[in-house]
């Protein structure tokens, strides 16, 4: 769903990606910027361009815990931070400063894929928890929702684990 205002200088478009699509997020965002649209704001599945030069910006999302030192660092750097959406952060930077990564090798990948992974596990962990002690609750008859939520936490963790398998094996063979 996309809404424009302004004679078209601003856009929201609602938008859903899985956690394990992160990848997917940042490229739409980054295609989103070639088009001339520039990430401005961010909310729960609702994204706020503004109308930049075509190629202007590139995007960049990570997982990461709120950390203002972290986030003076990057604006040292020159990336602009734009907002965040639960435990995910994203930045944009002008293209023209040259290439804008967050990861700088297949380690750090690793690293931030643990981060994603951890995050899931405690939360799946948890709803598992709560779905079993409710589920032989006669009073309580909404159980089901925490486990269809532990059994969807649990499926992103198999396809994260599976980015971070993938690359694990990358690294053997650059070694």
């Amino acid at each position: 769903m996309e809404r424009m205002t302004v004679m078209e200088k601003t856009k929201t478009v609602s938008k859903w990606f899985w956690v394990w699509e992160f990848e997917k997020e940042e490229d739409w965002l980054n295609e989103m910027a070639i088009n001339g649209w520039a990430l401005e704001s961010v909310g729960f599945c609702k994204y706020r361009f503004v109308r930049c030069e075509p190629g202007e910006y590139t995007v960049r999302l990570e997982m990461h815990p709120y950390d203002e030192a972290y986030l003076s660092f990057m604006r040292e750097t020159g990336a602009e931070y734009i907002g965040r959406m639960a435990m995910w952060i994203y930045f944009r930077k002008k293209t023209a400063d040259g290439p804008f990564d967050l990861f700088s090798d297949i380690d750090s990948r690793i690293r931030h894929l643990d981060r994603i992974g951890k995050f899931l596990a405690v939360i799946g962990g948890t709803n598992l928890a709560i779905g079993l002690s409710f589920a032989f609750n006669p009073v309580n008859r909404m159980s089901w929702v925490n486990l269809l939520c532990a059994t969807l936490l649990m499926y992103c963790l198999g396809r994260i684990h599976g980015k971070k398998e993938a690359l694990e094996r990358e690294r053997v063979l650059h070694e």
